[in-house]
């Protein structure tokens, strides 16, 4: 090989990023000791932008497609170089491979729980967790706020960052909403769209896009939940009176199978509560009745005294001598009969009050 072979064998004439990782997002060519030729073929795949910095300053950013390095292809460079004529010389520069593709399924969740006010329980902590999907819209703007010179910038990077901005601006926005816990889950995909809207314009000072934010759940502390539980299982079983009786006569077959002293014992009690719990359920039901029924009939007046000239008295059936006053075994006063039109009067009385002949 002749000197010439080995000095062209430095220079770099093929240019490009095989991405085997799928987590990275800006890799730089590695062009340490290898100076890059003039002509020299640039590859720039779909999902992909080049960025050629030179001393530091970002001089040129190539779009997915096959390019010829001149001084055509390389304005910005080619300025900085002075290149006036348009020589084959090799040139120094960074090359840095950014990734435009969306990186889905990225991980987010609230790592202290959202306390904020419910009209159903009053102060509740939530937590929540999710995934959410970002790309590179501003190659430049990315590598300039975010990257610098790290050549192997992987996703897990920014990861953290990302988190942080995403729950505190979901916070924020959480509990702006006002939507009872209730009625979170019905509403997740309108919550997600509202959040992406609302972060976006942050995530694109760096130069990324928020593509999409997904809320995969939010939930309420164990002890919310259990109660939770118990008001479902109440709205269930409906008239808990009834349920006790299906629940205790539902256990003497049980308590029977035990067999034995035991569960005949098992069995009567069971059938003593059933029994206690039917009264119970009949006298509340004839409770009830009687509340829509008429008041009582006030109690029958007692017999009226026995009219003059009867032979038994009419309270208790004593045999009466004629023109007995009085009862001689239970003293009821016996009334007076007008000789006249036999009306009946009362005892002592001296005119009749029918006919008005004198009585006695």
């Amino acid at each position: 090989m002749g000197l010439f072979d080995f000095i062209q064998g430095e220079f770099i004439d093929v240019i490009g990023w095989l991405d085997p990782t799928e987590d990275t997002i800006v890799w730089r060519f590695p062009d340490e000791d290898h100076a890059i030729k003039m002509g020299a073929k640039l590859t720039v795949r779909e999902g992909q932008a080049a960025i050629f910095v030179n001393e530091g300053t970002i001089a040129d950013v190539f779009k997915p497609g096959l390019y010829t390095l001149n001084t055509q292809n390389l304005p910005i460079l080619t300025k900085l170089r002075s290149w006036k004529y348009g020589f084959d010389s090799p040139f120094k520069a960074e090359v840095y491979f950014i990734s435009t593709r969306i990186f889905l399924d990225l991980k987010w969740g609230t790592q202290n729980p959202i306390m904020t006010r419910d009209s159903d329980f009053g102060v509740v902590r939530l937590r929540a967790f999710g995934t959410y999907g970002i790309r590179v819209i501003d190659p430049g703007m990315f590598l300039k706020e975010v990257v610098g010179t790290d050549g192997d910038y992987t996703r897990d990077k920014i990861e953290g960052q990302l988190r942080s901005m995403l729950v505190s601006a979901f916070t924020q926005m959480l509990t702006q909403a006002k939507i009872p816990a209730l009625d979170l889950a019905a509403n997740y995909a309108s919550i997600g769209d509202q959040a992406r809207a609302q972060m976006d314009p942050e995530f694109q000072r760096f130069g990324l896009s928020l593509t999409r934010f997904l809320i995969e759940n939010i939930s309420v502390p164990p002890e919310v939940e259990k109660m939770l539980d118990t008001r479902a299982k109440m709205g269930i079983v409906g008239d808990m009176g009834k349920y006790m009786q299906f629940q205790t006569a539902d256990a003497i077959p049980e308590a029977a199978a035990a067999g034995g002293a035991a569960g005949a014992a098992m069995g009567m009690g069971a059938g003593v509560a059933m029994g206690q719990q039917m009264m119970a359920g009949m006298a509340a039901g004839m409770g009830a009745a009687q509340q829509g029924q008429a008041p009582e009939k006030a109690a029958p007046a007692p017999p009226a005294p026995t009219a003059a000239g009867g032979k038994f008295c009419a309270k208790c059936g004593n045999s009466l001598s004629p023109g007995s006053k009085f009862c001689p075994e239970c003293g009821t006063a016996q009334q007076s009969g007008c000789p006249k039109c036999g009306a009946a009067a009362p005892p002592n009385a001296k005119f009749c009050q029918e006919c008005g002949t004198k009585i006695g």
